[in-house]
């Protein structure tokens, strides 16, 4: 035991961070989860055994049935079978109690400044912008293309729940690793609800400071954060690190980032 305490006082000095009230086999294991995650082909592999889940081929198999069924686009939104996989491979798996806004969403002009999309965040314009369904209409899910791009992000996105399964916060920290570097306005971070979380976590910011207006919330982060530092992998890693400790003292799954990435 007191090897894991000096495991976790030894991480807290590198880190920078102060004292910790996450449990030293808990911090010590998210950091290790972490690692094995990044490790090379860690992620290919975790995907490949995802293929072969019963769970996902049959979400995969009635993705496919419902698709060539529907009538048009709007029936394809408005079935469970096509939002079971649509939702996660865009990043909404949060969304699934609300299929009529996922619809309108889904088929609203991300060009309209004051439309509906201007409303929701970067999450639905994005996915309506990727899927162009407004102007493709039912073609655009059915597109070969685009549907297979839709099961491999969806088969990521079932890697990484799984992933947060086991470690709260992992997959979340493994999309802003990859995707922080390119935000470089503290406003595209606070409109980013995966950097959001894992920004404000590492620093130790409350959730309650959601509450606050967005200025409020962009100075407690930049009095705390370089911008620039995020574009150092050493000072990254180190957020990213953090993040996954306070998550394991929370015990708080966060969910899973948006992969859209896979589709663009």
């Amino acid at each position: 035991m007191a090897m894991v305490q000096i495991s976790l006082s030894l991480a807290n000095a590198l880190l920078g961070g102060g004292t910790s009230t996450t449990s030293s086999g808990d911090a010590v294991s998210a950091l290790a989860a972490l690692k094995a995650a990044q490790a090379p082909g860690a992620e290919a592999r975790g995907v490949a055994q995802e293929k072969k889940d019963p769970v996902t081929i049959t979400a995969l198999k009635q993705f496919d049935a419902a698709l060539a069924k529907a009538r048009d686009v709007k029936a394809a939104l408005q079935d469970p079978r096509v939002l079971a996989v649509l939702l996660p491979a865009l990043g909404l798996a949060d969304q699934a109690e609300f299929p009529g806004l996922v619809q309108k969403a889904l088929l609203a002009d991300p060009k309209d400044p004051n439309g509906l999309l201007a409303n929701l965040g970067s999450r639905f314009s994005d996915a309506a912008a990727t899927l162009n369904l407004r102007e493709k209409g039912l073609a655009g899910l059915k597109d070969p293309a685009i549907a297979s791009r839709l099961k491999d992000a969806y088969l990521q996105y079932q890697y990484q729940k799984g992933l947060d399964d086991r470690n709260a916060g992992l997959s979340d920290a493994l999309y802003f690793l990859k995707n922080a570097p390119g935000e470089t306005d503290v406003f595209g971070i606070l409109g980013n609800a995966v950097l959001r979380r894992v920004v404000t976590g590492a620093l130790g910011l409350p959730s309650q400071i959601a509450v606050q207006p967005v200025e409020t919330q962009a100075r407690a982060i930049t009095s705390r954060l370089k911008l620039e530092d995020l574009q150092d992998p050493k000072k990254l890693q180190q957020l990213a690190q953090r993040y996954v400790m306070a998550q394991a003292g929370s015990g708080t799954a966060t969910g899973t980032g948006s992969i859209l990435s896979l589709l663009r």
